[in-house]
């Protein structure tokens, strides 16, 4: 079950525009409060999801065979290795990200409230495909190691906190280290603005890669 779910969690985890919206809201006038509300929205869309897709749809009482779950879940890393192979073409020919926040939601972080940023981050997971997909895979990878509805939360909340522990690392030396942060942080973020591109198209084909294998060994192919 790890063998595939770290690859999800590093894949959701290391987007560099979340990260540098993470840092960008420590630079606005509320600081660690409007971060820390940007990664409380991404964490409640995500238990949000994990409660409608998994607890209600996919963690139930499992009926069908070992089988064909199988087959489903192998289908889903498929879907999942294609569209890290889609992010990364799409990246090689064009500098914009479809699932980045607009431009007019970037301007509005620097004097953004905790409020609006809460909003932010709740929208940013429930519009963007690839988090989705994420989110998608990681409950269908749960529910086949057939673990029993309360280890399946406990796992998918596990899931959930690895995600964002780059942003909680981001806001947890802000808030220790309030006077150095932003000689630390700023620095990150020129280097992640400038090379985002190159970052999207390795993580696309190195994961892309990945999932396609275990897709098609799950499947009997390879």
């Amino acid at each position: 079950m790890w063998t595939s779910l770290i690859p999800l969690i590093l894949g959701s985890a290391l987007v560099p525009i979340e990260i540098v919206i993470t840092i960008m809201l420590l630079g606005s006038p509320s600081r660690v409060r409007a971060a820390g509300a940007w990664v409380g929205g991404m964490v409640a869309a995500r238990l949000a999801q994990g409660v409608v897709f998994g607890m209600i749809l996919h963690w139930g009482e499992r009926v069908q065979s070992d089988r064909t779950h199988g087959w489903f879940v192998s289908s889903v890393l498929l879907v999942v290795a294609i569209l890290f192979f889609v992010l990364a073409a799409r990246e090689f020919v064009s500098d914009d990200d479809p699932d980045a926040p607009p431009p007019k939601w970037m301007k509005m972080l620097s004097s953004v409230t905790p409020v609006k940023a809460f909003l932010i981050g709740v929208g940013v997971i429930a519009v963007a495909l690839k988090f989705w997909v994420f989110t998608l895979g990681a409950i269908g990878v749960i529910g086949a190691a057939d673990l029993g509805r309360a280890a399946n939360l406990v796992t998918y909340l596990l899931f959930v906190l690895l995600v964002v522990s780059p942003h909680l690392v981001i806001v947890g030396v802000a808030l220790i280290m309030p006077g150095r942060s932003k000689a630390l942080l700023n620095p990150t973020l020129r280097w992640l603005q400038d090379n985002n591109r190159v970052i999207m198209i390795v993580l696309g084909l190195v994961f892309g890669t990945w999932f396609l294998s275990k897709a098609l060994s799950g499947m009997g192919v390879l």
